[in-house]
């Protein structure tokens, strides 16, 4: 497939772009991460066109969340190549080989186009909701504070918080903070979305409000990373599943042949355990 141009996501095609056709949106080869002696990544490679909705399934210290923050480069890659919404990011290397963080304004591209929704919300206490989704696009991207806002308050309506725009996030539910993180990404106009286990630090009842917005989120053909235990989501929201093991690709494909034919026995196990 031959890289494309890369395009907001949130502008529309007049027509849907086949399979082949579609920009690649994130291209990853060989990636390894190692915290001391421990190998965390071992040499992963996967990519997401534009449009894919991808599910990251794994057991815990898989590498999924590891994963997800190299490519938002909250940690540093020791090596392989990132390719990020067309653009391939050159990480300068160490006296040792290894690589190094990349300078400030390559990091703010970066985040700008693949924006992170954590799952411990990470929202300032001290500011409003709505000022919490704001500042970003205000102090980072620089854009005039009337369209911010203005830009603010219709994703606040998307995830159904209008009415909570001057409220703190202490006086919110877990499920409300959430959509609150979820509201600050998409105010950064990114062209993928990356969410890491976003409904994991939720009380059960909680979690359907979010993985809502979530499922209308790839309903709009929003390119979406998920590093995710919802096994109902990855089964019939995503478009592709990733299963890690141990640093690694076990297994991985269109989600509708991984979940009725797996062809690994790890992930056989895996699906049996996590749906008991």
């Amino acid at each position: 497939m031959t890289l494309m141009t890369s395009t907001r996501q949130n502008e529309p095609s007049a027509m849907p772009l086949p399979n082949d056709e579609r920009p690649k949106k994130i291209e990853i080869e060989g990636l390894r991460k190692s915290f001391g002696k421990i190998e965390v990544l071992k040499g992963i490679s996967l990519e997401a066109c534009q449009g894919d909705v991808v599910a990251i399934l794994g057991a815990s210290g898989s590498g999924k969340s590891t994963l997800l923050r190299c490519l938002n480069f909250l940690e540093t890659p020791d090596a392989g190549t990132l390719s990020i919404c067309g653009e391939r990011i050159t990480m300068p290397a160490s006296a040792k080989g290894r690589m190094i963080q990349v300078d400030r304004q390559t990091l703010i591209r970066i985040r700008t186009r693949a924006a992170m929704v954590f799952q411990s919300f990470n929202l300032w206490s001290h500011m409003t909701v709505l000022e919490n989704v704001i500042e970003a696009p205000i102090q980072v991207q620089r854009r005039p504070r009337a369209v911010c806002v203005a830009e603010a308050e219709a994703v606040l309506a998307r995830v159904g918080l209008a009415e909570k725009r001057h409220t703190y996030p202490a006086m919110l539910s877990g499920g409300q903070q959430q959509r609150v993180a979820i509201a600050r990404a998409l105010a950064m106009r990114p062209e993928v979305l990356l969410f890491d286990e976003p409904t994991s630090a939720l009380d059960p009842e909680l979690v359907g409000e979010v993985l809502t917005v979530m499922r209308s989120l790839a309903d709009e053909g929003r390119t979406m990373l998920v590093v995710t235990h919802e096994m109902g989501f990855a089964r019939h929201v995503s478009s592709r599943t990733v299963f890690l093991h141990q640093g690694l690709v076990e297994e991985e494909g269109p989600s509708a042949d991984v979940f009725a034919n797996p062809k690994s026995e790890r992930f056989r196990q895996f699906i049996r355990r996590i749906e008991v």
